[in-house]
């Protein structure tokens, strides 16, 4: 049974069809403006280009001994760094209760996929963590006090771990979300 209602001088009107009509109405207006929302929120996330490259695999078994390359993903600068025997020796024989953003030089290590530490291989950004400058390395024959990165901006030393060890950078450079693929080969993402 449906409710009717009558006016004078108009037709009968079904209140029970007039209210599906206004839930009608405004459900596909919800869904609407719920896909509407989706949209707007989903353009902010990357494209998928953007995505493939926020990522690389690089074969570290092509830096040399005592070298560095220098990569770029996502528009952000990174440092592979092959460190010799001495270099390892003298970022292990730092007492890290002295430094200022303290960390072990296997802290900045990521292990391979046996467990073991690839202690030759160092992977770290590529930007001072004062304002971003980029630190010229041994591969460019100035390694500051510590025989790391320097920093010609402001001069930051950093040292073989690419920990800070002086001037104004607050701390060491990040090392970036990296894995081993195999023995000679990393995945670094963003």
């Amino acid at each position: 049974m449906t409710a009717e209602t009558t006016h004078p001088n108009t037709e009968t009107v079904d209140d029970d069809r007039r209210n599906f009509i206004h839930i009608a109405t405004g459900a596909v207006a919800l869904g609407g403006a719920g896909m509407f929302a989706w949209a707007a929120v989903d353009q902010w996330n990357p494209a998928a280009d953007t995505k493939a490259a926020s990522s690389l695999e690089v074969d570290v078994s092509k830096v040399p001994l005592g070298g560095e390359i220098r990569v770029l993903i996502g528009g952000k600068p990174f440092f592979i760094r092959h460190r010799t025997e001495a270099e390892i020796a003298s970022a292990e024989a730092v007492n890290v209760d002295t430094l200022r953003d303290p960390e072990t030089d296997d802290s900045r290590l990521r292990p391979r996929a046996d467990g073991t530490l690839n202690r030759a291989i160092l992977v770290t950004s590529g930007s001072c963590t004062h304002l971003g400058c980029v630190p010229v390395g041994p591969s460019q024959g100035n390694t500051g006090d510590f025989g790391g990165w320097f920093c010609p901006c402001h001069g930051s030393h950093y040292d073989t771990s690419g920990r800070i060890r002086k001037g104004p950078a607050p701390r060491n450079l990040p090392v970036p979300n990296y894995r081993w693929v195999s023995d000679s080969v990393v995945n670094i993402s963003l």
